[in-house]
């Protein structure tokens, strides 16, 4: 490397050289602008790409959810069915905390000749031959040794009232009728009867209504058998109204039918 100056006192160096070359100026960037591309510029507003009319705005759409019934359905179902379960319990426990008197009592029509006429109902002597009863069917009062049975039994004849009363002092529920009552009303009475110990049924003539039911002391009269109440009779008095105890049998009794009362000896004669 070699370095020349000027002489005299303000030496300086003017030129360096160090054998290399000194690097290209680095070109002066084009001043012309790039070109635009045609169709990129801002549009004007309003203007359309297609050339056509302005787009409208498109509205959202709302969906609309209506209310879903099932799951109300459902809830009102189950709301009802646990009302009438509680209903139903709080009816069967005031039904269980009565006494059975009180459910007899509470039967519209039926007549209760233990109040009404308390020595009628009184525990009766036996009493051979027919006997004059004050009410019909008889309710209670004197009756022949020899109970009818009442083991569920269905008589399709008239039965003696004599053996009948002594199968209520047992506790039975005696239902009779009209002879001319509807087959279809005598079955539905048989149908509460058969199989139904302290249970007896019979045709009667006479009876001012037609189906009539007898317990010890106790009477209800009714038009139809499909009346609800023939079940509260039967549910209320059945066994309870014996006065000789609920375990006195209603079986070995007098099977026969008609109004001749007999003794067991006698049975079949």
């Amino acid at each position: 490397m070699s370095v020349s100056t000027p002489a005299g006192d303000q030496r300086r160096p003017s030129v360096v050289s160090t054998g290399k070359k000194a690097a290209p100026a680095a070109k002066k960037a084009t001043s012309s602008p790039a070109k635009k591309p045609s169709g990129t510029g801002p549009k004007k507003a309003g203007a359309s790409s297609g050339g056509k009319g302005p787009r409208k705005p498109i509205a959202p759409i709302k969906v609309s959810q209506g209310r879903s019934w099932g799951p109300i359905a459902l809830m009102v179902a189950v709301g009802v069915l646990a009302a009438s379960i509680i209903g139903y319990g709080a009816y069967a426990a005031f039904q269980g905390s009565r006494s059975w008197e009180d459910r007899a009592n509470s039967i519209s029509g039926i007549v209760n000749y233990r109040e009404k006429d308390p020595k009628l109902t009184e525990p009766a002597q036996h009493q051979q031959g027919k006997i004059q009863y004050t009410v019909s069917p008889p309710v209670a009062g004197p009756h022949n040794q020899d109970w009818q049975n009442c083991m569920g039994d269905v008589y399709d004849a008239q039965i003696a009232n004599e053996h009948a009363v002594h199968s209520l002092e047992h506790g039975a529920v005696w239902i009779t009728y009209q002879p001319n009552l509807p087959a279809a009303q005598v079955e539905e009475l048989a149908a509460k009867v058969r199989g139904q110990e302290k249970m007896l049924m019979s045709p009667y003539e006479g009876l001012d209504k037609p189906i009539s039911l007898q317990a010890w002391g106790y009477q209800l009269k009714v038009d139809n058998a499909n009346d609800g109440r023939i079940d509260e009779f039967i549910k209320a008095l059945r066994v309870n109204a014996s006065v000789e105890g609920p375990t006195i049998s209603c079986a070995q009794g007098i099977t026969a039918t008609g109004t001749e009362p007999r003794n067991l000896t006698q049975q079949g004669s």
